[in-house]
């Protein structure tokens, strides 16, 4: 492990190791149950993406073009992180601490942990979906942090993995969802020709 840029064990290993002890001992339904949402939770961002969609179909401009781009918003959120990734070069903790058997098997060498990219994700999607309706961001927050949590207890990220995370992905959906309300002139076109039918009520 040397030359590293970072190395996340002095900074809350302890901790990641304590939540790690605990997830081994929750019983096998809940432990296949935070181990599915590690995964699934972002199928359920995906259907809130849907929702935000089918609703803005019936709202102004603005509002359809905040959620036809809170797919490209949370793909920028994830360019970002990955690149962010490769500067500071995180092993993670299942790699270098004594883990144990994690919920989740370890990624290898040279997948790095620093930010968590699943949260990353859901909390970009959900600061965009923010924009588009105020119930379906508050859903999607509650899927970012119930996704962050179970990041860790899988055993694949620190819990400072995850905080990064949702910094970066809050932030970045925050601000490009409101900057992606500017095409609303293209999609106020665009409602005019082929594609009126997906996007008017």
């Amino acid at each position: 492990m040397q030359g590293l840029a970072f190395d996340g064990r002095p900074v809350d290993g302890g901790l990641y190791l304590r939540m790690d002890r605990w997830a081994e001992h929750l019983p096998a339904p809940l432990q296949h149950l935070v181990a599915a949402y590690s995964v699934a939770g972002l199928l359920l961002l995906a259907a809130l993406m849907l929702l935000g969609w089918w609703r803005s179909r019936r709202a102004d401009g603005v509002l359809m073009a905040r959620a036809l781009a809170v797919p490209l918003v949370i793909t920028l959120a994830f360019a970002a992180d990955t690149l962010l990734k490769s500067v500071l070069r995180e092993p993670r903790p299942c790699q270098v601490l004594d883990a144990g058997r994690t919920l989740e098997a370890c990624p290898g060498a040279g997948d790095w942990s620093l930010p968590s990219n699943h949260t990353v994700i859901v909390f970009a999607g959900a600061a965009a979906l923010w924009h588009v309706d105020r119930r379906l961001g508050a859903l999607g927050l509650l899927l970012a942090v119930a996704m962050g949590l179970t990041r860790v207890l899988v055993g694949v990220h620190y819990p400072h993995d995850v905080l990064l995370g949702a910094v970066v992905g809050a932030a970045a959906g925050h601000l490009l969802g409101l900057l992606s309300g500017r095409a609303a002139p293209l999609v106020d076109r665009a409602r005019t020709g082929g594609l009126r039918r997906w996007l008017t009520a």
